[in-house]
């Protein structure tokens, strides 16, 4: 549901009409915490009076070899990667879940695992952190160094 939220820059005190609606009947330390996200992200992507929702992209420095895009796809669609650019791009709700697909694109780019033992793995360290709240080493950063001069160009054949 587009509830015109994106591109809304705070004019007043109000967040915007529709979300202060929502919001003037959750408990103060809910709305705190909403205020601190929105703080963080920005307005969310999608409110209804039950859920507020942010969609989190997160780009990198990435040279993603060719002959990995494919085995990416296979694991996760929510992972972009651009060649020309050299970025890989995680769009997941949470923070957590943007390093944990991008730590196992690495793995699966590096050899460590492939997209299916990739896909068991995610399926696992997300009911860890989403059921139980507890954080692996793949949800709170990135397992492999930063990478620079990552964009490939091509070359231009006309």
């Amino acid at each position: 549901m587009h509830n015109g939220l994106s591109g809304y820059h705070r004019q007043n005190s109000h967040i915007h009409p529709y979300l202060d609606q929502i919001l003037a009947n959750w408990p103060e330390e809910q709305k705190n915490t909403i205020y601190l996200l929105i703080n963080k992200y920005g307005l969310p992507n999608d409110a209804c009076m039950t859920k507020i929702t942010w969609y989190l992209a997160q780009t990198i420095d990435y040279r993603v070899p060719v002959q990995s895009f494919g085995a990416i796809a296979q694991f996760d669609g929510s992972l972009y990667p651009d060649r020309t650019a050299g970025e890989a791009t995680a769009k997941c709700d949470q923070e957590a879940a943007n390093f944990m697909a991008l730590n196992l694109m690495n793995d699966i780019v590096t050899g460590k695992q492939t997209a299916e033992d990739a896909r068991r793995a995610a399926v696992e360290i997300e009911k860890a952190f989403r059921l139980h709240g507890q954080y692996s080493p793949y949800t709170t950063g990135f397992l492999f160094p930063k990478q620079s001069n990552t964009a490939d160009p091509d070359v231009a054949v006309f």
